[in-house]
């Protein structure tokens, strides 16, 4: 009887949010004529209205290089390596993955790895940065607010390195 009371206490107290959210990006990597092109590494992160980093969402470089050598152009990724790289060892588990080539990507994140469910109310930006070698940079921010109130989409549009980028978020 008492445990039955305890329960009923608490779950008025979980917001609809706290029990999970889907979060899925699309981003358009440009096809670019350029006499030497490479594929872009990319890093995504979900910052703080502070501009920390919440949480780290993705790194693509190159992850097969023998001796673990394509970590050597990560540095390129220059606010995601302020703000996040250069404490990290890479490959981050879950997190570090192959290069994409050019056209639209799609990229899904569930609670787990976001770790959305676990954050504060508040104003917060899907960062995506992407650098090639021997070109150039560029880094997009996509606002968005916690909690949710039903299904939330974004997008942003970069100029040269990205394309649009759009954001959903699903409780």
């Amino acid at each position: 009887m008492k445990l039955q009371h305890t329960l009923a206490l608490t779950l008025p107290m979980l917001s609809s949010w706290a029990v999970g959210a889907d979060l899925a990006v699309k981003f358009e990597i440009p096809q670019l004529n350029v006499a030497e092109y490479h594929r872009p590494y990319v890093a995504m992160w979900l910052e703080r209205a502070d501009q920390s980093v919440a949480a780290n969402l993705s790194v693509l470089y190159d992850v097969k290089k023998k001796d673990n050598g394509g970590t050597k152009w990560v540095k390129d990724l220059r606010t995601w390596w302020r703000k996040a790289g250069r404490d990290v060892e890479l490959p981050l588990d879950g997190v570090s993955g192959a290069t994409r080539a050019a056209g639209e990507q799609a990229m899904s994140f569930g609670p787990a790895r976001t770790g959305i469910d676990k954050l504060p109310a508040g104003d917060y930006k899907l960062v995506i940065e992407a650098a090639r070698e021997s070109g150039g940079r560029e880094l997009v921010r996509v606002p968005f607010t916690l909690p949710l109130k039903g299904t939330q989409t974004a997008s942003a549009r970069g100029k040269e390195e990205l394309g649009a980028v759009s954001l959903q978020i699903t409780p």
